[in-house]
């Protein structure tokens, strides 16, 4: 059975809820939400180009494993007040810039801190790196120590949603809610030997990731900037896929909005509800959509939801 419901009502369900609809139940399709959204455009942005970005690099960590963290700190409000800190943590193969199609709208409430992952975008391998999901983890619990960050919401994409699910779990205070898009806990279809061999393997994969309606132009982008892992940072994720696994989930205590699409070719609608029903305080939302890469194919849809699932999970608090 297929359910179509509003995005309120959707966003309201609890996993049982969901089950009880069934697991192909999608959002109805979303209105535009701008001037610009009308325009066609995947992910309409705004003009936002004399608006003053900080792009910086950060040492954290311990002495031992020091890393230097590039990151971009977004803010398009007034610069006297002080807005709610996010946090937003990338895929495999990509950098900050992935968040592109969530910046204009969510840097008008929030405070966006989107930094590079160790060995991928601008940010170095630290020496003696740990490559795990839990290091990885504490190397961002780090980068907001050194900001002086108490507490963000978390939002994650790809194995940027499983290494936000392992945050939460682990500093459950330092997360006011959680977002996973489009994330695996475990070890993923594109995980093989081949995941990793250049930029042949980003090629032959990319239209699942970034769906049917993605252009080619789009594509080769994101060939050209999943291509260029080192072999370093290729052999680390390697360790970090190979070990995922879903024991983390019943210690997240922040609320969790699991987003995914129905139509993906990576992880079937069944697979997410399996693991989304292991989150205590969690809501699925299945977005119509034959790409994988939920963050960016439907990043307005997204975004919408997001700072709808805030705002209503801070009116209930």
């Amino acid at each position: 059975m297929t359910g179509i419901i509003s995005r309120r009502d959707l966003l309201q369900i609890s996993y049982g809820t969901a089950a009880a609809i069934g697991i192909s139940t999608v959002a109805a399709e979303l209105h535009p939400v701008n001037a610009l959204a009308q325009s066609g455009s995947r992910n309409p942005v705004s003009p936002i180009s004399n608006v003053p970005k900080e792009e910086k690099t950060v040492s954290t960590g311990s002495a031992n494993s020091r890393a230097q963290l590039f990151y971009r700190d977004d803010w398009f409000d007034e610069p006297w007040l002080k807005p709610e800190p996010v946090l937003m943590i990338h895929g495999v193969g990509e950098s900050s810039i992935t968040w592109f199609g969530w910046v204009p709208r969510m840097a008008g409430e929030f405070r966006l801190l989107r930094p590079d992952l160790p060995g991928l975008g601008r940010s170095a391998i630290p020496p003696n790196f740990e490559w795990s999901l839990a290091n990885l983890a504490t190397t961002l619990a780090h980068f907001l120590d050194t900001l002086e960050v108490e507490s963000a919401h978390i939002i994650g994409a790809k194995l940027g949603g499983a290494i936000a699910m392992q945050f939460a779990a682990d500093y459950p205070r330092r997360a006011r809610t959680l977002v996973v898009a489009s994330a695996p806990v475990s070890t993923p279809k594109f995980s093989s030997t081949a995941e990793f061999e250049g930029k042949k393997w980003a090629e032959e994969t990319q239209r699942d990731r970034l769906g049917s309606a993605a252009p080619q132009q789009e594509i080769e982008y994101w060939n050209n900037m999943m291509g260029s892992m080192s072999q370093e940072t290729k052999d680390g994720i390697k360790k970090v896929t190979s070990a995922l696994n879903d024991s983390m989930l019943p210690r997240i205590t922040a609320p969790t909005l699991v987003i995914t699409t129905d139509r993906s070719a990576i992880q079937p609608v069944e697979a997410v509800l399996h693991y989304q029903k292991k989150i205590p305080n969690s809501r699925l939302l299945v977005l119509p959509s034959d790409a994988y890469h939920v963050a960016v194919a439907k990043a307005d849809e997204c975004v919408t939801s997001v700072l709808t699932f805030i705002k209503e999970t801070k009116q209930r608090a």
